[in-house]
Formats: C-alpha cells, sequence, structure tokens
C-alpha cells in the first residue's frame, strides 16, 4: 500500500495543477461568456395582459404597443405606450380598429402601419390604420385588398409595404400578396406566392428583395406544413422560389444577420407544443442554400418577429419560450441569458431600444394565459 504521507512526485503535481488551472480557466470562460450574453430582468407591467399584439419602437424612447387579446372572451387589448426612460407604460390613443394577429410596419416618416388580422369575433380584418408618434393618434388608412389575419409585412427599400399570405374569411388560406403605398395610403395587389401560407416568417434582405420562408395551409389534421421558402423581388413584383429550409417549419422566426445571411428559428411540426423545435438554420442568399446549425439552447415557437438583431450585431431571441438567449453570428451559437425572471413566451412581442436593451412584453404560455408582464433585456 503506498504511503500517502509521502510528497506528491514532482510530474504528479504539475498535472494536478494543470487540471485544476485549465478547470478554473475554463469556469473563467462560462462565466465571461454568461456576462457578455447580458441579462434579463422583469420590468414594470403593462395595463392589461396581451397576446398576439405588436410592439414597435418610435425612435424617441418610446415603444407602441398595440392590440391583442386578453384572454377575457370577445376582448381585445387597445394600445398604449412604453417609455425607455421611466421604465413605465402608459395609456395610447383609442385604436381605429381594436385588432390581434396583425403587423406593424414602421414607415420612413417613423409613423407606424397597423394592418389586418382578427377583430374580437375572430374575423379577418381589411381594414389598416396608422399611428402618428408626434400627435399620438389612431387614424384609418386604405382598405387592403383581401382581408387577412397572420400576415408577414416587411418594409421594402422604396417605402412601400409588402403584406403576404395569412388567413381570410371562413379560414382560407391566402396565397395571394399586395403592397401599402404611404404616399397614396392605398393597398395595390402585386404578385402571389407559389403556395398559401400562414405562420411563415419573412425577412429583407440586403439587395431590397425579401425572403418568405416555411409557413403552413390546412388545419388540424389537414395541415400541411413546408420546407419552401420563396423569394419577392420589388423589381417584377413577384415571387420565385428559393432554396428549401433543411426541416418543416412553421410558428418560427427568421432575421437578418449583419452579413446579409438569415437567420431561421424555432417553430415546431403538426403536434405544436410537443412538436417545438431547437433547431436553426442559416440560409445565404448567395449561394440561395439553407444549412443546419447548432441547436438552441431552449426550444421555442409562436415568436415569429420577436428576434432583436443588437448594435454588436449578435441577436437576442426572446419569444417563444421563457428563456431568452443570444446567437452570435460569428461562433454560430447560443448563449442563454441570465438573470432569475421567467417569460410568459408565445405569442410576446418586442422592440429595440436606444441603449442597446430590449424590452419583451406580454404572451402567454407556461400554464398561463395572456400576461401583463413585460421583460427588460440588458447587454
Amino acid at each position: 500500500m503506498p504511503d500517502l504521507t509521502t510528497p506528491i512526485r514532482p510530474l504528479a503535481a504539475m498535472v494536478l495543477t494543470l487540471a485544476i488551472g485549465g478547470w478554473q480557466a475554463q469556469q473563467m470562460r462560462a462565466a465571461a461568456a454568461a456576462r457578455a450574453a447580458g441579462t434579463l430582468a422583469a420590468a414594470a407591467p403593462m395595463a392589461q395582459g396581451r397576446a398576439a399584439h405588436t410592439a414597435t419602437s418610435l425612435g424617441n424612447g418610446r415603444v407602441l404597443v398595440a392590440g391583442g387579446f386578453t384572454g377575457q372572451e370577445d376582448t381585445l387589448a387597445g394600445a398604449e405606450l412604453y417609455d425607455s426612460w421611466s421604465r413605465r407604460f402608459t395609456p395610447a390613443a383609442r385604436m381605429a380598429t381594436p385588432r390581434q394577429s396583425h403587423t406593424a410596419t414602421t414607415l420612413a416618416d417613423g409613423k407606424v402601419l397597423l394592418a389586418g388580422g382578427y377583430d374580437a369575433r375572430g374575423t379577418s380584418l381589411a381594414s389598416a390604420e396608422i399611428f402618428d408618434p408626434s400627435a399620438g393618434t389612431f387614424a384609418a388608412t386604405g382598405t387592403m385588398r383581401s382581408a387577412r389575419a397572420g400576415q408577414v409585412a416587411v418594409r421594402l427599400a422604396d417605402g412601400r409595404v409588402l403584406l403576404a399570405g395569412g388567413v381570410g374569411p371562413g379560414w382560407t388560406f391566402l396565397a395571394s400578396a399586395e403592397l401599402y403605398d404611404p404616399s397614396t395610403g392605398t393597398f395595390t395587389a402585386t404578385g402571389a406566392m407559389g403556395v398559401p401560407r400562414e405562420s411563415h416568417a419573412a425577412a429583407r434582405l440586403a439587395d431590397g428583395r425579401v425572403l418568405v420562408a416555411g409557413g403552413h395551409r390546412g388545419r388540424r389534421t389537414d395541415v400541411e406544413l413546408y420546407t419552401s421558402q420563396e423569394i419577392y423581388d420589388p423589381s417584377v413584383g413577384g415571387f420565385a422560389p428559393a432554396g428549401d429550409m433543411t426541416v418543416r417549419r412553421h410558428k418560427h422566426d427568421a432575421i437578418l444577420l449583419a452579413d446579409g445571411r438569415v437567420l431561421i428559428s424555432g417553430g415546431t411540426d403538426e403536434r405544436d407544443f410537443a412538436g417545438r423545435y431547437a433547431s436553426a438554420e442559416i440560409f445565404d442568399p448567395r449561394t440561395g442554400r439553407a444549412r443546419r446549425i447548432a441547436d438552441m439552447r431552449v426550444p421555442r415557437y409562436k415568436h415569429q418577429g420577436t428576434s432583436v438583431r443588437l448594435p454588436d450585431g449578435r441577436v437576442l431571441l426572446a419569444g417563444g419560450a421563457d428563456r431568452a438567449e443570444i446567437f452570435d453570428p460569428g461562433t454560430e451559437s447560443f448563449q442563454l441569458v441570465e438573470g432569475e425572471a421567467r417569460m410568459a413566451g408565445q405569442f410576446s412581442a418586442t422592440a429595440p431600444l436606444a441603449n442597446g436593451g430590449v424590452v419583451i412584453t406580454g404572451g402567454y404560455g407556461e400554464h398561463q394565459g395572456p400576461q401583463a408582464a413585460a421583460w427588460l433585456y440588458g447587454p
């Protein structure tokens, strides 16, 4: 039996020292990565719970939070404003038409176009309205060519807004698309997509075209999910097929990266909550192909429009789950955001703030209905 009182041989001591040093270095790197990912903290709540609403930065330290459903039967939420200086929500003017599952798009002049969605009875809307931050008021604008809810909306380089797909009256799934022209306040038809899409995602590419990814048509047992993607070209006013995603996705998100690629994250299959994805992929417009990357730290779905590109080029994914995480395009890796706050998750809405932070509002999930809660991400 060895004599445990004898000194450790120099070589063994060196190995032990290196092992301890390596472990400490690993812990220090992990701690530094956690700090770099930022923190999440609870904020002052909104006036009422809401989900399937929108949150839009107004460029003056304020955020417009509009619409959504409240969890009460036949009740839709109105609008309120978040002030990043006081960190409080205050009531906004009355919306022209209460709506949920609509789109909100910042126009070139700083006004916000709110279009479509469902009314309190679940009927798709053709109406649209403009919020004017300087006056603090909503006013009706032109009527869409098709009533639609759950569509995508993307501002084009020339200031017009592309609206595509969604659900029309009687649960019809739409392939049609239209353009809103702020100079005339009118909608006009443009070329249709190759297939009807709902729960799809979209991102404007660096060259001004628009990528539309995935989605589905049909309901329940008749639902059909897509791997397919299309690109809208404003110069020709039509869509053309793009390379497929690596997996069928709906209820996912897509966001343009600083280098021109597109991050596509999460979503689900036909099983909804039970089929949530942690997977992610990157579409490269230069090659027209998508490729799988490392998985996210948590699965997330029903988070369309909640990903935010931060000033340093990283991306905050703050919807579709109770935890937020950061995507680093350089390493193509994900890191959980620190903090004790747990978010509602599905159908929340986010908006970037001038200080590099992000406000996250409402949503439902984690066995809870639409929440009035809000959270602040700090880099």
